[in-house]
């Protein structure tokens, strides 16, 4: 085993070079930046106490960390949890390691997830992030989820989500995907519409307020609001993208959120590019070199063209989910015009 730091905290884990979900507890290195953003998230929300759910927590290397990031008014109680007894043991050495023994907010449990969470009286914060799809988590999660709670949820089954599976997305998420150059937004859309739609079983409003698409995972970050007049205004806002979906088609970001987020690290440029991103609302993006290739320009400098378009009156940004891309409202047609 090895001794790690994250963030300001420090872990025994299972190091190998490839990561498997067969390792004695599950550790992947690779997620620090998902479990980084998930505390930047919780900082910039509002400042109430909050009970805090982990179903699938291994080495305890999340929990540790928001115990020892997050302010200590904003955590009432945190629930860490793992079917996998070898991990609740680790979690108690990583603990101790950390010099954390607040006994009065921390518990552990030896659970599948699911009856964890359902056993439980409900939490205001669930952080879903298995190996794979978070399908089989999703309705216990959101049956526990409270008004106005975060559900926060990963799927790491992108290549079905992306459009090289098809036959997979339709089976486990109900929609079609493209293998094309929007297909990790259409993919994240298709997961934020699934969750959605679980949700609506419930009553249960669920509004994203920050998604993103990095390396081999989507991340999105969903509020529930109750009642079934605000799931119907969700529902209305699903729909398709150019021959994708089913997919949700409203706001990915919060921009507020996003803004606070990238504050927090104003150095890194991938959270920067998101808080740009928010401002704009439109589903779908403009994939540069595709269109010059449709309809025959020469590539003009990106940082540029943006200008262009904000002169012309339109909202334009980077997008973090392909390069040399833009989003923006403007028309094609009028875009074309700047282009060529």
């Amino acid at each position: 085993m090895d001794i790690i730091n994250e963030g300001k905290a420090k872990a025994k884990v299972h190091l190998s070079k490839v990561v498997s979900k067969h390792l004695p507890v599950f550790y992947n290195p690779l997620m620090e930046f998902n479990r980084t953003v998930s505390v930047y998230l919780l900082n910039s929300i509002d400042n109430r106490e909050m009970q805090l759910a982990l179903p699938l927590e291994a080495s305890g290397i999340r929990g540790i960390r928001f115990l020892k990031e997050l302010p200590k008014d904003k955590i009432k109680s945190i629930s860490m949890n793992d079917i996998n007894p070898e991990a609740v043991r680790m979690m108690k050495v990583n603990l101790k390691l950390n010099k954390i023994n607040s006994k009065s907010k921390i518990q552990l449990f030896n659970k599948d997830a699911n009856i964890f969470i359902l056993e439980s009286k409900g939490f205001d914060y669930i952080d879903i992030d298995p190996f794979g799809s978070p399908n089989i988590f999703l309705d216990s999660a959101i049956k526990r989820l409270g008004r106005n709670g975060i559900l926060a949820v990963t799927a790491t089954d992108t290549g079905c989500l992306a459009g090289s599976f098809p036959a997979a997305c339709r089976r486990k998420y109900w929609a079609v995907p493209q293998r094309n150059s929007t297909m990790h937004e259409n993919g994240l859309r298709i997961l934020i519409r699934k969750i959605q739609l679980i949700g609506s079983d419930h009553s249960k409003a669920l509004v994203p307020i920050y998604s993103y698409s990095k390396d081999h995972y989507f991340r999105t970050f969903l509020r529930c609001e109750k009642g079934k007049r605000k799931v119907d205004h969700i529902i209305r806002q699903h729909g398709m993208l150019n021959d994708a979906g089913p997919l949700w088609l409203g706001q990915l970001f919060d921009r507020s959120i996003a803004k606070k987020i990238s504050e927090q690290a104003p150095e890194n440029r991938f959270l920067k590019l998101i808080a740009s991103e928010s401002k704009i609302s439109i589903p779908g993006f403009y994939n540069l070199p595709k269109l010059a290739k449709k309809y025959k320009f020469e590539m003009m400098n990106i940082q540029k063209l943006i200008k262009k378009i904000r002169k012309a009156g339109y909202k334009a940004s980077l997008t973090h989910f392909a390069e040399s891309s833009i989003r923006s409202d403007i028309p094609l047609e009028k875009l074309l015009k700047i282009l060529k």
